[in-house]
């Protein structure tokens, strides 16, 4: 009996990362949030895929929180840009998670380590 075709979707994750070991964040940081570009036939496989290949480099994910799929997200009023369609349609087509954007979070506004 062949298994049923599940639409895959691309959905957009945003996750925060502690710190770990090797992790490549910058020194000083204590994590970051990463915009997430994920391919899943729902947000929670989605989501668990992201989990699992940002396990898979070092990084500890601490939270996700979805934000839906781009036809969810435009409903919403949601503007997305030619760039951010395209690293859409390469997750889609790579059946990938696709990191868009990483931002470090440090204790000191400035970013400085006092150490």
């Amino acid at each position: 009996m062949a298994k049923p075709n599940r639409t895959q979707h691309v959905y957009t994750l945003l996750v925060q990362v502690g710190r770990a070991p090797d992790d490549g964040l910058p020194a000083g940081a204590t994590g970051a949030a990463l915009l997430c570009y994920a391919a899943g036939v729902d947000e929670a496989e989605a989501v668990r895929e992201t989990v699992a290949i940002l396990k898979q480099a070092d990084l500890s994910p601490l939270d996700v929180t979805g934000h839906g799929t781009a036809e969810e997200r435009l409903r919403d009023g949601h503007d997305i840009d030619a760039d951010e369609r395209a690293l859409m349609d390469r997750a889609l087509a790579e059946n990938a998670v696709i990191v868009a954007q990483m931002t470090p979070f440090f204790d000191d506004p400035a970013g400085h380590d006092d150490t």
